[in-house]
């Protein structure tokens, strides 16, 4: 599958959306090959799970965040379940869960559940599309996370032993 033949069709190759867009995935799914190459012991497909991270956020362009440079009309929060829409449709189910339960540390019925999905939701927490020149520490992912509840910052630490 070539993750940019899709990325070619839901975003312009001139678009400044796409150029965030590649660069964050791109930071994403570096982070998560490098998690696995670290982790030889953990059973993953390493070319799903790279596919998965660089669409990932494929749902943001119908999203309303112009900081981002998002000019559609749904709320943020929703550019998971519109990603996993878009992927289905493009005939991936399992990169259309990632895009599905990537979002904080899972949303309620979104949770990620497999190994790659854990990954990739664990390596998507320390950038932001609004400062792609910034990584945050394990630390400060995990402050970030606490004002959606400290169930999940639970679960982010958790992964962070996991995979770190």
């Amino acid at each position: 599958m070539d993750y940019l033949s899709i990325i070619d069709k839901y975003y312009p190759a001139d678009d400044e959306l796409r150029r965030i867009l590649m660069i964050h995935s791109r930071q994403v799914a570096d982070r998560c090959l490098a998690i696995v190459a670290k982790h030889k012991e953990l059973p993953v497909d390493v070319q799903f799970m790279e596919e998965a991270a660089m669409l990932h956020d494929i749902g943001i362009y119908r999203c309303d965040a112009p900081s981002i440079h998002c000019h559609g009309t749904e709320p943020y929060l929703r550019h998971g379940p519109i990603g996993g829409e878009i992927l289905r449709a493009e005939g991936l189910p399992r990169h259309a869960r990632v895009a599905e339960r990537h979002t904080g540390t899972g949303l309620p019925g979104y949770e990620p559940e497999t190994l790659e999905e854990q990954i990739i939701c664990y390596a998507d927490k320390f950038y932001s599309k609004s400062r792609l020149d910034r990584v945050l520490t394990v630390a400060e992912t995990a402050q970030s996370l606490e004002k959606f509840g400290h169930k999940g910052v639970l679960k982010f630490l958790a992964w962070a032993e996991r995979f770190e």
